[in-house]
């Protein structure tokens, strides 16, 4: 297979921080992040943290993965939301639901780091359809 098809990708390797941010990112701002590995492909590649506002803007030929794709489900439903963070302080001190806020974000990282899925489907092509399953390497 040539350097150009991603049917040659057999494993990607991705920072566990990388992954985490992404999912951070996507949930809390506008705008999508995502792990992108870009051509030339072979059988091992480095996915990175790459964000895009447009998504006509992605690099056509480059591997794009959600976090959400990477981490187990129950661990994105467990992210702890500000709206969260509110109730459980009563709201009243912005203080203290910050401090509980950085408080239960690191605990969702640190059970996120061990919940990255061992494999995940890539798209090959923007959207023409072909997929296939690559091993997950995490780095971190």
């Amino acid at each position: 297979m040539s350097d150009s098809e991603p049917s040659s990708i057999r494993s990607l390797a991705v920072a566990a921080e990388d992954v985490l941010d992404a999912a951070i990112y996507t949930r809390e701002n506008p705008g999508t992040a995502v792990l992108r590995a870009t051509p030339p492909f072979h059988g091992r590649m480095r996915a990175r943290l790459h964000v895009f506002h447009d998504p006509e803007a992605r690099v056509p030929d480059a591997i794009h993965v959600a976090p959400a794709d990477l981490l187990e489900d129950e661990v994105l439903e467990a992210y702890p939301t500000f709206g969260e963070q509110l109730e459980k302080t009563d709201g009243t001190d912005p203080d203290r639901v910050g401090e509980r806020r950085e408080r239960e974000l690191k605990a969702w990282r640190d059970r996120a780091a061990d919940a990255i899925c061992e494999s995940v489907t890539v798209e090959e092509g923007h959207g023409e359809g072909r997929k296939h399953r690559v091993d997950v390497k995490r780095l971190g």
